[in-house]
Formats: C-alpha cells, sequence, structure tokens
C-alpha cells in the first residue's frame, strides 16, 4: 500500500544536464533508482493545482509565511477517466513539510473538488485525509487553476529509506484544459537545460550529501514549481517593470489588515 501521509525537510536547488549526469552517477553509490524508473529514465507526474478565484492561496504562499497549504490532484502519467488518482494536501509549516493524500478514482476526485461532497467510501480511500480535503473544500472556495506536468527520476538511501532525492525536467504548465486525462502537454517553465532537484529527509540530511553538493558547489535555493509559474503569469500581465512587487505587496498590506481587524474584535 502506498504511503498516504509524510512529514519531513526538503530542499531545492537548480542543476543544468552536466551537473545533473554528474551528480546522479555520484549517488547511485549511497542510493537506488525507484521502482518508476526501473524501465524508463524519467517517468511523468501531471498535477492539477486548485485555489480561489483571486488565487488567495498562492499569493499567500508567495509571501514567505511560516504557515502555508495548498490542495492538488495527481497523477503518474496521462490517467484515464476510470483510473486511480491522488487528491493531496500540502502543508508547509517552518520549513516542515506535511502531504496527506487519498487515492481516488478521477471523476470521483472531480466531483469531490467541484462540489465539496465526500464520495461513499471505498477500500481504496483514507477516511481521515477525505475529512481533511472535505474541510479544506469549505473554508476556500476553490476551482482548478492550473495544469502543471514534468518528467522525474526519483531516487531513494540504500539504508535509510526516508532520504529521497528527486530530479525534475521539462516542467510543462498550462492554465486552460484543466483536465488529467487530456495530455500532458504546456508551456515549459524553465529552460530546456535546467533540472530542479530536490532533496527530502525526514530529519537533516546524510553529512556524505551535505559534503557532496558543497564540494560540487550545489547550494540550496528557494524555488516553486507553482509559485515560479504564477509570477510569470503576473510579469506577462505587467506592462512596466516593478508591478510584480507593487502587486504582491499591495496584497500583503490587505491580507495584514485584514488579519489585525479580526484580532480587533476577537
Amino acid at each position: 500500500m502506498a504511503i498516504e501521509v509524510f512529514n519531513r525537510h526538503e530542499g531545492k536547488f537548480l542543476l543544468n544536464k552536466n551537473k545533473y549526469e554528474k551528480i546522479q552517477y555520484m549517488l547511485l553509490e549511497y542510493m537506488e533508482i525507484d521502482e518508476h524508473n526501473k524501465n524508463d529514465e524519467f517517468y511523468t507526474i501531471s498535477n492539477i493545482y486548485y485555489d480561489t478565484k483571486d488565487n488567495h492561496l498562492i499569493r499567500t504562499s508567495l509571501l514567505g509565511p511560516r504557515y502555508k497549504e495548498k490542495l492538488r490532484l495527481r497523477a503518474y502519467g496521462v490517467p484515464s477517466e476510470n483510473e486511480k488518482v491522488y487528491m493531496e494536501i500540502k502543508k508547509k509549516v517552518s520549513g516542515l513539510v506535511n502531504k496527506r493524500r487519498t487515492t481516488l478514482k478521477l471523476q470521483e476526485a472531480y466531483e469531490f473538488a467541484s462540489t465539496g461532497i465526500k464520495p461513499e467510501y471505498k477500500k481504496y480511500m483514507n477516511k481521515q485525509v477525505l475529512n481533511e480535503i472535505e474541510y479544506f473544500l469549505k473554508i476556500y472556495d476553490l476551482e482548478p487553476k492550473l495544469y502543471l506536468a514534468y518528467d522525474r527520476k526519483a531516487l531513494f538511501g540504500k539504508e535509510n529509506r526516508d532520504l529521497r532525492i528527486t530530479f525534475d525536467k521539462n516542467i510543462r504548465t498550462r492554465r486552460y484544459d484543466l483536465k488529467l486525462e487530456n495530455g500532458d502537454y504546456g508551456e515549459a517553465l524553465l529552460g530546456s537545460d535546467d533540472i530542479l532537484m530536490e532533496v527530502k529527509a525526514e530529519k537533516n540530511i546524510p553529512l556524505w550529501l551535505s559534503k557532496m553538493l558543497s564540494r560540487e558547489n550545489i547550494f540550496k535555493r528557494s524555488f516553486s514549481k507553482y509559485g515560479s509559474e504564477y509570477k510569470r503569469l503576473l510579469e506577462k500581465e505587467r506592462k512596466e517593470k516593478g508591478e510584480l512587487n507593487l502587486c504582491l505587496n499591495q496584497y500583503l498590506m490587505q491580507y495584514q489588515t485584514q488579519a489585525q481587524l479580526v484580532h480587533q474584535y476577537q
């Protein structure tokens, strides 16, 4: 049975193709390839991200709060309408990532997201996560906002299975035709030579990995696939330089003012 609850720290690194080929070869001394990569070097993951009409979730996330959350629908490859997918809530609290997901059939997931009504329970579902998603859908008026797919290679630690490193390339997105079954096409988010590496660990990363990254001049950086796409969207909509920061700062002021008013009347 697939793991449906994750608690871990994540670090992100942007690599070029040459750096990727070197580091992934070095990692194989300590790690092994994920079963999804046994037949193909990369496998495809496709997602639908949900947000409010005014993009509250991603706009709040870009402000860098201690707590942020998102809801997405995830599939491996391009699913059929009756195929099983994952609906998941991803939260980040002071750097610790918590991901909770349940298996659903694709049409069950679409109906759940659009109506907020839980599907009739079946053995492949996670009851607790269904309840959490139901509550999430009650407090936010969500709609599908973004399709995002990428090709992934994943490695697991030979001795520590909690250590996972993934490489994502060919990240592509679209804000139309928001159906997983309609194909994994979209506009490229990064350059063709760019690969996103993510290091995921329940606790601290091992010393050997820290030394390897330092030796190869690979340094951690902040990067969000959904956030990067949204900032690109804003940039396209703004004609004058600097309006992106102005927009986010105005949203921050509005968000803080609302929070102050709530606190005032408590």
